[in-house]
């Protein structure tokens, strides 16, 4: 069996180790494509050399966004392969690219956390999710309450309630980024990072800059690059409590994570990680699709339209004792590769 997998963003990358792994353990050949969304070698190449990837197979280096123009590069190495799947992570423009190619020759497509909502259809991540879901024929969904989501909408690909994979990854790499050094702070810390689109619309990037200089908290700013452009750009000055870091590795950001007193973020991944580490989280975003963060009281959403709750929440901001263990076993890979492997598409 030959799958097919389609990566272009750091979350992607860090998906895709275990199930990597999982994959190869299964005797399952796996094709990787990276689209070159992100190109920055800290949100990209880190990966390969930080968790032990082979180098793709296909690195289109193509930096851009536009779907189209990355479904169209995808199609020849896609033609050429012939794959039984495509495998496809998340809901960036990657994501929806690799399915539309694979659907457009045939291809049988299987997509990792299928079914979250934010509700929020004005994020095209939204919009994306729900295009990748309505053509897939094998839809990983990480909780029950996304299943529910996908049996809601009627999907007609198969739903199989797998778990987070990015949970596995979060298990495997948690150990050795303890033990590596996070950057020297001196002084409790915590984390910030901004990288949507929406958040980095100068006049709402300013407003939400200007309120975290106001909070007099010390934050570790690993900046990513289109924020990076914005703020140089457009004149905005994070105050000297911002930190500012250029992009870090994976591992270097799980141990600044874990010793946070708070992060901060508009993230989906970070989100997930934070719990998984037990700090508590502020999500710049009226809504997320990891609804259940958020009902464990682990996670607040703070509308970046309106940054002025900053200071009360981060000052209130603890993750409480008694969170339930959310999304999977961190064994998710795993059954993602016997799934690929046994299962027929409905």
């Amino acid at each position: 069996m030959k799958v097919f997998s389609v990566l272009g963003n750091r979350p992607q990358f860090v998906k895709a180790a275990p199930t990597s792994v999982a994959l190869r353990e299964r005797g399952i050949d796996e094709i990787v494509l990276h689209t070159g969304q992100h190109y920055d070698r800290e949100l990209s190449q880190v990966f390969f050399e930080e968790l032990g990837l082979e180098e793709p197979r296909y690195a289109l280096d193509l930096r851009t966004a536009d779907v189209s123009q990355m479904q169209a590069a995808i199609a020849g190495p896609l033609r050429e392969e012939a794959p039984d799947w495509v495998l496809v992570y998340g809901d960036t423009n990657s994501t929806l690219a690799g399915a539309l190619a694979a659907t457009a020759m045939g291809v049988r497509v299987a997509h990792v956390e299928a079914g979250l909502r934010s509700g929020d259809l004005s994020m095209p991540e939204e919009r994306n999710r729900i295009e990748v879901d309505g053509i897939a024929q094998l839809l990983f969904a990480p909780d029950e309450r996304s299943r529910d989501q996908l049996t809601a909408e009627g999907v007609r690909g198969r739903a199989e309630v797998v778990g987070d994979v990015m949970a596995d990854a979060t298990r495997l790499f948690e150990p050795i980024a303890r033990r590596r050094a996070a950057p020297a702070i001196g002084e409790p810390y915590d984390v910030l990072t901004i990288h949507r689109e929406s958040n980095s619309e100068p006049d709402r990037l300013r407003r939400l800059i200007e309120s975290l200089n106001a909070t007099g908290r010390t934050f570790v700013f690993p900046v990513h690059p289109r924020t990076r452009k914005v703020l140089d750009e457009h004149g905005i000055e994070p105050g000297p409590q911002l930190r500012q870091l250029a992009p870090i590795g994976y591992l270097e950001m799980l141990a600044l994570v874990a010793g946070a007193g708070v992060v901060v973020t508009d993230s989906g991944g970070l989100q997930k990680e934070a719990y998984w580490l037990r700090v508590p989280c502020v999500t710049l975003r009226p809504s997320t699709e990891w609804v259940d963060t958020v009902l464990a009281g682990a996670n607040t959403l703070v509308d970046p339209d309106d940054p002025s709750r900053l200071p009360e929440v981060l000052d209130a901001a603890s993750f409480p004792p008694d969170a339930p263990h959310l999304y999977g076993d961190g064994r998710a890979a795993t059954a993602i590769a016997e799934a690929l492997y046994t299962l027929p598409p409905s």
